[in-house]
Parts: C-alpha cells; structure tokens; sequence
C-alpha cells in the first residue's frame, strides 16, 4: 500500500508538470486549529518554531536557523522546503516556543473541510496554507501534500517537486 501511495504521488506530480490544471482557482482549506488531529500512526518530530504558527499550519523546516518555518510555494525553493524536512504543525507556537511538526500521517483530521471531486491538495502560494492541486501555477515550487479520503480526513505525505511549475 505505502508503495501504491508513493507511485501516486510521484504520478501526480508528474502529470502536473506535463499537463498543468487549466481549472479555475479555489480558496485554501480553512482550517479550525482546535480541530487539528494526527492519526493513531503518525510520524511526528519536535523542534522549535521561528515564526508565529498556527496549528494546522504547513511548515519547513530551515537548517539555517535550526527552527521551523511557515512554507510558501511561491516565494523561494527554501521556503517550499526543498532542502529540508516540510510538515504540518500540530500545535501553535511563537517564535523560539517549541512545536511539534507531522512529518506523515496516514489518518489525518486537518481541522478543515476536503472534497472529495478534487481530492489532491499542495502547499499554497499563501505562507502556511493548504490549497488545492487546481491553484499550482507558474513559477510555484510545487508539493505535494496529499490526498483527501473523506471531507474531514486525509493522508498527509508531502513529496516535493523537482522545479518550478512551468507556464501553460
């Protein structure tokens, strides 16, 4: 099964960058920080934030400062999290307050509502966000997040891609 998930997404994300999605942009997920909850099996790690964050919250996290950070698919490739670990924060923090990060999770609540006609969901062009694969567009360091299992749960599995998207 882990080995179908890992084919998907590398697919996925293959097919984003041969054919992009032409579909209209939707809003990110809103997300009820109160209602964020990591699965019974979920890969976790603790660390610091070096921003204020919210739970619910995509991070990266920034070698540089030995600190997690909010990701942002459109403002640099570190900020996207390509040379690092990228997860979601499960708790809110303050910059130099501790956090801890999901790295996976195969039965994740992410305090927001999924659906189920476009189930596959990226980091957003808005810092910290979860958007859905429709809002990819030129110049964004794609990554891919995962995918929607009900309107309130999904596998959360980021694979980041290997280039910026490229113009229709």
């Amino acid at each position: 099964m882990k080995q179908l998930l890992s084919i998907l997404s590398v697919a996925i994300l293959a097919f984003t960058f041969v054919i992009p999605p032409i579909t209209s942009h939707a809003a990110d997920v809103t997300v009820t920080a109160g209602n964020v909850v990591a699965g019974a099996n979920a890969k976790t790690v603790p660390g610091l934030a070096g921003a204020t964050i919210t739970a619910g919250q995509i991070v990266y996290y920034d070698s540089s400062a030995s600190s997690w950070k909010l990701a942002d698919a459109d403002l640099s490739a570190a900020a996207s999290g390509s040379g690092g670990s990228i997860g979601l924060a499960l708790n809110g923090a303050s910059s130099g307050q501790p956090i801890t990060v999901l790295l996976e999770d195969d039965d994740l609540t992410p305090g927001g509502t999924l659906t189920m006609t476009a189930p596959i969901y990226v980091l957003s062009g808005t810092a910290g966000g979860i958007a859905p694969i429709a809002d990819l567009a030129a110049a964004d360091y794609p990554v891919f997040l995962g995918i929607a299992k009900s309107a309130n749960k999904m596998i959360f599995r980021p694979v980041r891609g290997p280039v910026v998207v490229a113009a229709p």
